[in-house]
């Protein structure tokens, strides 16, 4: 059975995962919700100006309510910036599992910044909201996502072929997950 709680503040050595707030909309432009790249890698819409980037904040800040409603900004102890997010995007409540999504700016990517995180999220999901499998996926080219994942032990569970369409080509979505009982074993 899930205990789910609702958001709760995670610190790490680096970072602060936290709720969204209305002030991270400046960072949140300045660092990545308007590249192109990060946004495509992640599979989500680019927000190009204050507007779109208030609304979506209205959506994740009311979304708070919910007990089962996860997604924490990320921020970077040293600066206090947000530069990116991580969540539990699907949660199923009857079936005791969720999957995360992340995304980093890539001015602070390939520092190890998503593994912190992520391992952060799964220590919280399985510790607190008692989940007996996160999984995990990234498409075929974002290998740098590949990298967090197996550094975050997560095994290898299938592709899901021709998945996205992009520019007249289709990606493959590649899926991992890893049970409680083998996290216990990394930890």
């Amino acid at each position: 059975m899930l205990n789910c709680q609702g958001i709760q503040t995670i610190e790490t050595e680096r970072l602060i995962l936290r709720r969204f707030s209305y002030s991270d909309a400046f960072d949140m432009l300045k660092y990545w919700i308007n590249d192109p790249l990060v946004q495509f890698m992640y599979s989500e819409p680019i927000y190009v100006n204050n507007q779109e980037v208030s609304e979506l904040l209205n959506q994740y800040i009311s979304s708070y309510e919910k007990i089962d409603y996860y997604r924490w900004a990320i921020i970077l102890k040293e600066t206090n910036e947000c530069l990116g997010q991580i969540a539990f995007f699907l949660v199923d409540n009857k079936n005791h599992f969720s999957e995360i999504e992340y995304c980093i700016s890539r001015t602070f990517q390939k520092k190890g910044l998503a593994t912190e995180a992520t391992k952060a999220v799964m220590k919280f999901g399985f510790e607190n909201v008692n989940f007996h499998k996160i999984q995990i996926c990234h498409k075929e080219n974002n290998i740098a996502s590949q990298k967090v994942i197996e550094k975050c032990g997560f095994k290898y569970e299938g592709t899901l072929r021709d998945f996205f369409y992009h520019d007249g080509k289709y990606l493959d979505r590649l899926y991992y997950s890893l049970l409680k009982e083998e996290w216990s074993l990394l930890c």
